[in-house]
């Protein structure tokens, strides 16, 4: 089973990524990647990451994250989220990334995000990237560009060329996404609920991915 301080090393979005259910380790791009303050894990189950994802999903709602929930947001509410995620994965239509800091310093978990794999004949090409979340005491490092990174690698092994996603129009993650390559294809007014009872806009991104 997974624990949140073992010993694996530090990785980057470029270096070996160890999927900590199967023991395999998937090859990456650069072989001497400079170390980086934390390590992305793939997850195939969730064990004893459940409570940690929880917590993480309170932070970033409580912050003012556009996301799907308004806070304040229960524990209870918020595990049950991620015990429906739980469900995905084991019927492998979801993939799951997790960012935790150095086991020597606690292993906390730093950030996650996910990508449902679109389950239509005629969308097999495609998925959807979701809830990218960084705790906000970790960010400004790169961490959300460094799971974004390893995401994109994993829907590549899953014949995915094709991604989506949307966030709240004027979230710094619009600037986040562009910057990685992400085309804006449109917006739509009164999308989504603030926490203030205010209405927000959604902007649509999608991004190409080669599979070569």
């Amino acid at each position: 089973m997974p624990s949140l301080s073992d010993p694996t090393p530090c990785l980057t979005s470029t270096t070996p990524i160890l999927d900590k259910e199967t023991g395999a380790v998937e090859s990456m791009d650069a072989a001497h990647a400079p170390a980086t303050p934390w390590q992305l894990l793939h997850l195939t189950r969730l064990s004893e990451y459940e409570l940690p994802l929880a917590r993480l999903l309170q932070e970033v709602v409580q912050d003012g994250a556009s996301i799907g929930f308004l806070p304040p947001i229960s524990l209870a509410e918020a595990r049950a989220y991620w015990q429906g995620v739980e469900q995905g994965l084991q019927r492998g239509d979801r993939r799951l990334w997790l960012a935790l800091a150095p086991a020597q310093q606690g292993g906390a978990l730093l950030g996650s995000v996910q990508l449902s794999l679109c389950g239509k004949a005629n969308g097999s090409h495609r998925a959807e990237v979701e809830k990218l979340m960084v705790a906000p005491g970790a960010r400004g490092h790169g961490l959300a560009r460094a799971l974004m990174g390893v995401m994109e690698q994993g829907a590549i092994q899953a014949q995915r060329r094709l991604l989506v996603l949307d966030t709240r129009v004027g979230d710094v993650a619009s600037h986040l996404y562009q910057r990685l390559g992400y085309q804006a294809a449109g917006q739509i007014p009164d999308f989504a609920i603030n926490g203030d009872g205010s209405l927000a806009a959604t902007q649509f991104f999608y991004k190409r991915l080669s599979l070569d």
